[in-house]
């Protein structure tokens, strides 16, 4: 897929009519969308409070919004690298809780003078490749229960894949320090880090531009950057009907070049 493929492919004009309901369904059934029309923090906060009910974060302001930024006071801290300079491994947003918001919205104010991309990885993908992979022992190792922790003193043991009725899976995942994994599961680390690597798209936002994704389905990261670098985020769950998880893929993914190594 070229640059740039991933934001046309799923772009909808949040302001044409029938859009909240178009939205709706393409979430449902690819997880995505791209947008524009976003170049001010109240135009992403009303766009958000239509299709969401706001949460709060721990570093969201009195709005709800969360300024994505270089602070330099977090360098180095766990659980911060969103607000440093540094690249971000793929990871699903506030995996620490025992419910993360189901969406997340990502706008752009201003991007970085250099870098500063972001990387989406869809987990179906993930799912996919784990499932037709040493017959399916990795995709197996990470249902099981409380196999992973993720968080500090008050986060949550859950697991990477989380079976729903009707067959759905929502994926859960994490790279960081804040990380920590069942001996039950450490031997499949390296394909799980392979693949969500793999699968992943580059997406560089222009100012004004932004993209809403299922976090039960799609891991967002972000290359390292210079520059002064804004983002505005607004996490929460929808005001619509979306059953859990994802709908898994009865084939694996197909890779130019496939390597497990």
């Amino acid at each position: 897929m070229r640059p740039g493929d991933l934001f046309a492919t799923h772009f909808i004009d949040h302001k044409a009519p029938g859009a909240p309901a178009q939205i709706a369904e393409q979430l449902r059934q690819d997880g995505l969308v791209t947008l524009a029309g976003l170049a001010t923090r109240n135009s992403v906060r009303a766009f958000a409070s239509r299709i969401m009910t706001i949460s709060a974060h721990r570093d969201s302001d009195s709005d709800g919004l969360t300024t994505i930024r270089c602070i330099p006071r977090h360098a180095g801290r766990p659980g911060f690298a969103g607000l440093g300079t540094g690249e971000l491994d793929p990871h699903t947003e506030r995996s620490s809780l025992p419910q993360p918001p189901r969406l997340m919205l990502l706008a752009c104010s201003q991007p970085a003078d250099r870098g500063g991309e972001c990387l989406l990885t869809d987990g179906r993908s993930v799912h996919a490749d784990l499932r037709h992979h040493k017959g399916g022992e990795a995709a197996d190792a990470f249902t099981l229960p409380r196999t992973a922790y993720f968080g500090a003193g008050d986060g949550h043991a859950a697991q990477v894949l989380s079976p729903h009725s009707g067959g759905r899976v929502a994926i859960r995942l994490r790279f960081d320090a804040l990380a920590r994994w069942s001996p039950m599961v450490q031997p499949h680390l390296p394909d799980l880090r392979a693949a969500a690597l793999r699968h992943q798209q580059p997406l560089r936002l222009q100012p004004g531009h932004g993209y809403l994704l299922d976090n039960e389905r799609w891991l967002h990261a972000r290359t390292a950057f210079t520059g002064d670098r804004v983002h505005w985020r607004a996490l929460g769950d929808p005001r619509f009907a979306f059953a859990p998880g994802f709908t898994p893929s009865l084939h694996a993914a197909r890779t130019e070049a496939l390597s497990w190594s």
